[in-house]
């Protein structure tokens, strides 16, 4: 009966050690060949590779001579120019050239004037380069005698200054798409982001001060994180670390309703004209154009500027969100006027500047890792924005898992791993030798005890 027993604990003794060796094989293995590239090439989508374009020809020819780029009708880049040499050299490369009576510098003169006139909450300026003009707009709270005084400085500026009245008020849509909740209300998280060593989200910055603790649930159960580091106002954007130092799952997807996501897999600047997709945990997904590059907004907080314009339209809570096209980070929601029945302008920060800012990068999604990554994204109604050039789509879709636990599967093929699954193997290594040696010293015993008790 000892005998059994013994024989029992050995077999699975091996068994253990053999499935060690299996189990840190599969870890080394799977996490060695799905270690990310040392440098990631950022996609180009087609909007990026006109928009490049532009800003080529824009940074050559110079300020002086050019007037700023989008993206015209046909999807190929505009060039607004001030000569016909210029407009030879936009047109040698490929471009369409458009004749305008200002240039930049005139454009940058008017904005610099504007900012420098005495602040008036509820205006907003932005360049628009398809018209060759600076718009200035005011909401329903700005006063009349302060319409006047901003009336006044605009015709000082020249007639290249357009003022505009708007309905709504320009406010920061405080209260992305997944909801993210703090005793100072709710808002929207944004697109993840990493140093190296610890994972954030990166949303609005006037969504909560730095120390502001965020959570995924009303009541308080799920704390997400705490911001960290705050911007706002000047610029709008905040880092919220997480609690537990990581993203977790899906962190390079963006969730746009129905368990649906859209994988990000770079981030950029956008071009006028284009077609650009929001997602917020109030409105959910909804698009529309880029319609300025560059605005100031002067809200009832204070001014934010280097913002990007377009004509998606927002509410309250959708504050953070993420804004893409295509896969490509672009913005995260700032603020604006109007509502998703009347339509309004929505302004947002733009990705770029604030990772630059923040010394930060954006976690992306692999998509080839991700089941159905070559599907195209659910697009957005029609009723809900403009259609820009191109067949532009959010991105490749992915699902969205509701719980923020990690699969099995993707803990062991984690890169992280490759150190634990040496690990594992060394001691499955160990316990055979162990277990191969113990077995001969009692076969070796057993013999003796054999061998006296036969020949005395």
């Amino acid at each position: 009966m000892r005998h059994a027993r013994r024989r029992a604990v050995r077999r699975v003794t091996r068994l253990a050690a053999v499935g060690g060796l299996l189990l840190g094989g599969v870890m080394v293995t799977r996490a060695v060949a799905s270690e990310p590239p040392a440098t990631a090439a950022v996609p180009h989508t087609y909007a990026m590779k006109a928009g490049q374009t532009g800003a080529a020809l824009v940074s050559r020819l110079g300020s002086s001579r050019t007037a700023g780029t989008w993206i015209g009708a046909d999807g190929k880049a505009v060039v607004a120019v001030t000569d016909e040499q210029a407009a030879a050299e936009v047109r040698a490369a490929g471009a369409r050239a458009k004749m305008v009576g200002h240039s930049m510098d005139e454009l940058k003169s008017a904005a610099k004037t504007l900012r420098s006139a005495p602040r008036v909450a509820g205006t907003a300026w932005s360049m628009d380069y398809r018209t060759n003009e600076v718009v200035v707009q005011g909401d329903s709270t700005v006063s009349a005698s302060d319409w006047a005084a901003m009336t006044q400085v605009a015709d000082g500026i020249g007639g290249f200054v357009r003022m505009e009245r708007t309905e709504g008020t320009f406010t920061p849509r405080l209260n992305g798409a997944q909801p993210i909740l703090s005793t100072g209300g709710r808002c929207s998280a944004g697109f993840n982001v990493t140093n190296g060593q610890s994972d954030f989200i990166l949303t609005a910055g006037h969504c909560g001060p730095t120390g502001s603790v965020w959570f995924a649930d009303t009541g308080g159960t799920n704390q997400l994180g705490r911001t960290v580091t705050q911007s706002f106002p000047g610029n709008d954007f905040s880092l919220v670390q997480y609690a537990n130092g990581k993203a977790g799952d899906g962190a390079g997807v963006v969730f746009i309703g129905n368990g649906k996501g859209v994988q990000i897999t770079g981030a950029g600047d956008p071009s006028i004209g284009q077609r650009v997709f929001r997602s917020g945990s109030t409105s959910g997904l909804r698009d529309g154009q880029v319609t300025g590059v560059n605005s100031t907004v002067n809200y009832p907080e204070g001014t934010v500027t280097g913002l990007i314009e377009t004509n998606v339209c927002a509410e309250p809570g959708d504050s953070g969100g993420p804004m893409f096209s295509e896969g490509i980070a672009l913005g995260i929601t700032s603020g604006g006027s109007g509502d998703c029945t009347q339509g309004g302008t929505t302004f947002f920060q733009p990705v770029t500047k604030a990772l630059t800012a923040l010394g930060m990068q954006l976690i992306v999604s692999n998509p080839a890792a991700t089941a159905g990554g070559s599907s195209p994204a659910p697009s957005a109604t029609s009723a809900q924005g403009s259609i820009a050039p191109g067949a532009a789509s959010p991105g490749s879709s992915a699902a969205v898992q509701g719980t923020p636990g990690t699969p099995l599967l993707s803990r062991i093929t984690d890169t992280r791993n490759v150190g634990p699954g040496l690990l594992v193997v060394g001691g499955s290594l160990i316990a055979l030798v162990a277990t191969r040696y113990i077995r001969s010293e009692q076969d070796r015993k057993a013999y003796q005890r054999y061998y006296s008790a036969t020949w005395g």
